[in-house]
């Protein structure tokens, strides 16, 4: 068995060994990682010799830590990252690599279209009808996007909303309420199989397919980190968000939202943003929890999707892609059963 997992803002951590008998054994740690004292290698490797192999990541990182000595220090690598290479080894999950990639940024649609669509193009890769893709959203109105299970009535302010032209949608994935301004957030789909992400803890996906952007936003000079469950975040300042959607027939949901340049007043007005969600943020001011990237690059909003673009086909290998006549057409009876009716609103009042 062979396995590699790429940690987040970290090294690559590559796992080799045998099973015999339901058990691991000849079991062999590497990577590019840097690991003190030089002994904790054979800890670790001794740690995760004879585990069962239905050990879970959390067995494994438990027993490896267990191992380490006193004092130890572990750079660029984590007991879970090795659990999860462990994981992905024997499932054989595949690698960014081992896909063929789309990359589409079509015309701009309303904000319940985006989020039809994004319910449709999961479908279609998890029944392998389409290529994995990278969609880059773009809408024609403002919205207040709320996730799946949170509350109307307590995450918007009806009136702050119209006053300031947003409509309200709701998604198929968890999660906060985002902002949709024109011209002041980056939004994008990644659409994948279920394979890609096997063998990972739900929260080791989510740093997994945020990797791709943490590079491309430090290619334009931003510190940027990953911080649990699913924030992306800059020394200065909350910088975006992601969430999830998991469908039964393995096609999974990954987006994310970053801000450009955002109105923090308006943001207030719009959002019921009590003193409770920001209360393990250390501010007291919504607007403060977020910072632009357009105060951090000082480029415009295409050229920094243009730099994400740039960065995720080196990465993959992604080709241009578009969404075709079909699946537009499935989203819009997704628009007019679902999405744009009161129930599926209001699902949650």
């Amino acid at each position: 068995m062979h396995g590699e997992y790429k940690v987040p803002g970290g090294k690559l951590v590559v796992v080799d060994f045998a099973v015999d008998d339901g058990r691991i054994n000849d079991f062999h740690l590497a990577g590019d990682f840097f690991l003190e004292p030089d002994s904790a290698l054979d800890d670790i490797n001794a740690a995760i010799e004879g585990l069962p192999e239905t050990a879970d990541v959390a067995t494994i990182a438990a027993a490896v830590r267990a191992a380490l000595p006193e004092g130890a220090q572990l750079l660029g690598l984590t007991p879970e990252s090795v659990g999860t290479a462990v994981r992905r080894a024997l499932v054989t999950a595949p690698g960014w690599k081992d896909f063929e990639w789309e990359i589409v940024r079509d015309p701009a649609v309303s904000p319940n279209m985006n989020l039809a669509l994004d319910e449709v193009l999961t479908t279609r890769v998890g029944e392998g009808r389409r290529n994995p893709t990278l969609r880059i959203w773009e809408w024609d109105q403002s919205a207040v996007v709320i996730g799946s299970f949170q509350s109307y009535r307590n995450e918007v302010d009806p009136e702050g909303a119209a006053r300031h032209g947003f409509s309200v949608v709701r998604r198929i994935s968890g999660g906060g309420a985002m902002m949709m301004a024109a011209g002041q957030i980056i939004t994008y789909s990644l659409y994948v199989p279920a394979e890609m992400v096997a063998g990972m803890t739900f929260a080791d996906s989510y740093a997994y397919l945020d990797d791709w952007v943490l590079q491309a936003l430090r290619s334009l000079g931003i510190d940027a980190t990953y911080q649990p469950l699913n924030d992306i975040a800059s020394p200065t300042g909350k910088i975006g968000g992601a969430a999830q959607k998991r469908l039964a027939n393995g096609g999974v949901l990954h987006h994310a939202t970053m801000s450009y340049d955002i109105d923090g007043q308006m943001m207030t007005e719009v959002l019921r943003i009590g003193r409770e969600k920001l209360s393990d943020k250390g501010t007291t001011s919504a607007a403060k929890r977020v910072d632009p990237l357009r105060s951090q690059t000082g480029l415009s909003r295409d050229d920094v999707i243009q730099a994400f673009i740039g960065t995720f086909r080196q990465l993959t290998g992604a080709v241009d892609g578009t969404i075709a006549p079909d699946e537009y057409a499935d989203a819009e009876r997704l628009v007019e059963t679902k999405f744009a009716t009161d129930a599926w609103l209001h699902r949650v009042p």
